[in-house]
């Protein structure tokens, strides 16, 4: 089981499978949605994920092609994806302990900020692709 909360606590949530597909997403809107250098954020089952305290401190945003964002109202810690209103990913930064997992690529280096620098690619590291995911990998 994985469990997550936001900075202040109040708002907790678990997960009874494993994440998948992490990423960090450099492009401008995750800048500014997360306020960093990047996202970093992993794939779950809807099914699998549930809110355990604190639902009602959360606070949502959806954007026109569906995808969206949840976020503590008191902290302001962004906790989750969401795609037509449903849990589709949650952020790395609000997982309990450590989810046994490792960030498998990250996307949309080519308009990450010029103040960001990133780790030379290798044949070793996660794979840096200029835009999004090859199509048979991109689930956002």
């Amino acid at each position: 089981m994985i469990s997550g909360e936001c900075f202040c606590g109040q708002v907790s949530y678990q997960i009874d499978g494993s994440l998948r597909d992490a990423r960090s997403c450099h492009c401008s809107r995750c800048r500014k949605a997360f306020s960093s250098q990047a996202s970093a954020y992993a794939l779950v089952e809807p099914t699998e994920f549930k809110w355990l305290s604190g639902e009602s401190l959360l606070s949502s945003y959806q954007g026109e092609s569906g995808f969206g964002l949840r976020f503590c109202k008191v902290c302001g810690s962004t906790l989750c994806g969401t795609y037509q209103g449903a849990v589709h990913g949650v952020t790395m930064g609000c997982v309990n302990g450590d989810p046994d997992i490792e960030l498998g690529m990250h996307i949309f280096v080519g308009s990450k900020a010029r103040w960001e620098s990133l780790p030379e690619a290798t044949s070793e590291g996660a794979p840096q692709y200029y835009e999004g995911p090859p199509q048979a990998e991109s689930d956002d």
